[in-house]
């Protein structure tokens, strides 16, 4: 048996990340330096073809990982807690020579299995335990790597570098590069991880859904692209989630929805509100839930080959919108108030696809002992009066020093806000 000592590490951040470069810039132009950090750190060259890291700063040591050997008393194990923020790439995680167990997905305890890597959507995250087997007695130091998915046709890595080896597990004080090579036949489609494998510990048993008495699947979202830029929605306009209109969402920082919980009228297009008031690829998330996968399948339109998994389904806040196809989601409808769901690559939600879901608003107005009174609710306008202030002055939109003033506010905030 091995021994239940366990170390807990930091997260590992797996992202590209875009250097001395603003947002706007990146959205507008691309990025100009990808690169995949591991806890903060990594190396232009690893996902580039540059030979210069063209900025004034030492390329960082990639992230250790030490462990200790197996002893007479047995084997350590190591929980690794995997999240993904990227800015749109999908990435398998491996540790070279040492299998995973995946005990979580999205924070809900599933029942543990194996397996040599675990697939890292955008915005999702893992709980993986890691024991240290020594599995080769005359090695010790072992690539900690990531792939990249072959998901939203990006461009293939340059030979030799699909394979970024951003970390090392070593069972001793060497800072040598480790020698080993990754699992052979790691599956880098664009999918989530096997959904018979995420068995939530907690099971659910969903029903029947309240917001759709005549069909079993309840409201139906569509994704929606435009061929172009529709700038006059808002300048960056191109994606929407919700009705079969092409309504890309957008937040209003001056005058949230937060502030009209008692709002009874027609709401703006533009805040895509779906009332819940019962008691390509794309990576969608739920704020304010866990919510259950009924089923998730591509190249198929809804309803084609419906065949919904009502028992003890898996259960997370981040699911893989299949190309060609559909998830079907379940939640519970017991947290009162303005949630929103969104795609988690990053130029998607910026770009409007995004809905916001109104949940019981009764019970959200009577969160408060008074709605003009509320303590929380005047903090919130004091913040929005502040916004006000701030973005009233062109010269604080970017780059921050008045030479946009005369664009408007379309140039200052361009996209969804999201």
């Amino acid at each position: 048996m091995a021994a239940l000592g366990t170390t807990v590490i930091s997260p590992f951040n797996m992202r590209m990340e875009r250097l001395a470069r603003s947002a706007f810039e990146a959205i507008w132009s691309g990025l100009k330096a990808p690169s995949v950090l591991l806890n903060g750190t990594g190396d232009l060259s690893l996902a580039n073809n540059v030979t210069q890291v063209p900025y004034d700063s030492e390329v960082p040591k990639r992230y250790t990982l030490k462990v200790d050997p197996p002893t007479r008393r047995g084997v350590k194990r190591y929980l690794l807690r995997l999240i993904n923020t990227s800015f749109e790439s999908t990435f398998v995680f491996s540790i070279d020579n040492h299998y995973l167990q995946i005990v979580s997905a999205d924070f809900v305890p599933i029942h543990p299995y194996w397996n040599t890597s675990v697939l890292v959507g955008i915005g999702q995250r893992y709980n993986v335990i890691v024991e240290a087997t020594h599995p080769l007695a005359d090695v010790d130091d072992y690539w900690i790597s990531v792939q990249r998915a072959s998901c939203f046709n990006l461009p293939k890595l340059p030979p030799g570098k699909d394979y970024l080896a951003l970390g090392a597990l070593r069972y001793g004080d060497s800072t040598d590069n480790p020698l080993t090579s990754v699992w052979p036949d790691i599956d880098l489609r664009c999918s989530d991880e096997e959904f018979s494998s995420l068995r939530p510990i907690l099971p659910w048993k969903v029903g029947p859904a309240a917001n759709n008495k005549t069909h079993s699947t309840g409201d139906q979202n569509v994704v929606e692209i435009s061929n172009g830029l529709q700038s006059e929605i808002f300048p960056l306009a191109r994606f929407s989630l919700g009705t079969e209109k092409f309504l890309p969402f957008q937040i209003d920082y001056e005058d949230p929805t937060f502030l009209h919980l008692n709002y009874t009228g027609q709401w703006n297009p533009l805040r895509v509100m779906i009332l819940e008031n019962y008691t390509s690829t794309d990576w969608i998330h739920l704020h304010g839930h866990d919510f259950a996968i009924l089923q998730q399948i591509e190249n198929a339109n809804f309803p084609d080959k419906l065949n919904l998994k009502l028992d003890n389904p898996p259960r997370r806040d981040v699911v893989l919108l299949p190309q060609n196809g559909y998830a079907i989601i379940a939640f519970k409808a017991d947290n009162p108030g303005v949630w929103i769901m969104h795609c988690h690559i990053a130029f998607h939600a910026s770009f409007g696809l995004a809905l916001q879901i109104m949940e019981n608003q009764q019970a959200a107005i009577g969160l408060w002992p008074s709605f003009r009174e509320s303590e929380a609710l005047n903090a919130t306008r004091k913040t929005c009066e502040t916004w006000n202030r701030w973005a009233g002055n062109c010269k604080n939109w970017w780059p921050g020093d008045g030479s946009t003033c005369g664009a408007g506010m379309n140039e200052f905030a361009p996209d969804s806000g999201i």
